[in-house]
């Protein structure tokens, strides 16, 4: 079992910025993707960025050269700074951990950036 714990959300000027944090714990060891998605309402759920166990990241093309996802196998902890956002990127963003056997989902954090 893996537990994920989001915080680091909150209200943002149009422009500003924030940085989302993923708290993970227990069987970590069966993880090979760690990833940031994001649900605005009234629409589907969205991958926006991805970092695999060999380091290896991507971004939907909406994000690219604005946000970084990164990770410190250390603290267990998967990092998403975000930068120039904007109202678009309103969404609750939720952390999601992929293993062989399961999938694995925090409870989400809202994200709101005003105009």
């Amino acid at each position: 079992q893996v537990q994920l714990v989001e915080s680091g959300g909150g209200l943002v000027q149009a422009g500003g910025s924030l940085r989302l944090s993923c708290a993970a714990s227990g069987s970590m060891f069966s993880i090979d993707a760690m990833a940031w998605y994001r649900q605005a309402p009234g629409k589907q759920r969205e991958l926006v960025a991805a970092i695999l166990s060999g380091g290896g990241t991507n971004y939907r093309d909406s994000v690219k050269g604005r946000f970084t996802i990164s990770r410190d196998n250390a603290k267990n902890t998967v990092y998403l700074q975000m930068n120039t956002l904007k109202p678009e990127d309103t969404a609750v963003y939720y952390c999601y951990a992929h293993s062989s056997l399961r999938e694995y989902w925090g409870q989400g954090t809202q994200v709101t950036v005003s105009s």
